[in-house]
């Protein structure tokens, strides 16, 4: 299946809430969506690794509260000088996809800072708009109150994605969009900053109108 094939195909799918239970993809679209995007890569966990996190308010965030929705995932720290921001900039623009759709009621997209020390309240809630990402289905998380500095980074080490700091405040690390599946199963990733963000939003189509694991 060509890529204007897979377009029409998610394209004439009607958007649709199903029942808030673990399901799996329809039957090709992983290989379908591996053979069109070259940093697509497939995992289909059970379960993607669990936090329990805050908000910009210090109000607590786990992955199990978004259970009936899709989760876009990706860490980053505020402070970076080098991709963070592109990445950034990239979920807003697959956001904006998103919200313009159904989707966007189905879809929860978070960020998850690995150096809270750094990224006070006041950073947190001036990051968003800085860079167009909605709060409606949009958030950035830190840790919480009596958490170790290095949770959030101990964290993204359970997604296999590494932040070593390097001095200056700056941090060694590649860039993931992590998606995970309603129910907590780890879907897929996106890799870098170069995948179509089209293809991005047409596996998020794709998985909302999944057919359940029997």
């Amino acid at each position: 299946m060509n890529r204007r094939a897979l377009l029409a195909a998610v394209a004439a799918i009607p958007v649709l809430a199903l029942p808030a239970r673990a399901h799996h993809p329809g039957a090709d679209l992983d290989k379908v969506m591996g053979s069109e995007e070259k940093y697509f890569q497939a995992i289909d966990a059970p379960a993607a690794p669990g936090f329990d996190l805050a908000d910009a308010d210090g109000d607590p965030v786990r992955l199990s509260d978004f259970s009936d929705k899709i989760v876009v995932l990706n860490f980053i720290f505020a402070s970076c000088t080098d991709v963070c921001p592109l990445h950034s900039d990239l979920i807003a623009r697959v956001q904006s996809m998103v919200n313009a759709t159904p989707m966007k009621d189905m879809v929860q997209f978070l960020t998850v800072t690995t150096d809270p020390a750094a990224d006070s309240p006041e950073i947190l809630k001036a990051y968003g708009p800085s860079h167009g990402l909605d709060p409606r289905n949009w958030m950035f998380l830190t840790t919480r109150d009596g958490q170790a500095g290095e949770a959030t980074r101990r964290l993204a080490e359970e997604y296999s994605q590494r932040f070593d700091p390097v001095g200056g405040g700056q941090q060694m690390h590649g860039v993931v969009t992590h998606v995970i599946d309603r129910g907590g199963r780890f879907a897929a990733k996106f890799h870098g900053l170069r995948f179509d963000p089209l293809n991005l939003v047409m596996y998020l189509n794709g998985l909302t109108n999944n057919v359940e694991r029997p």
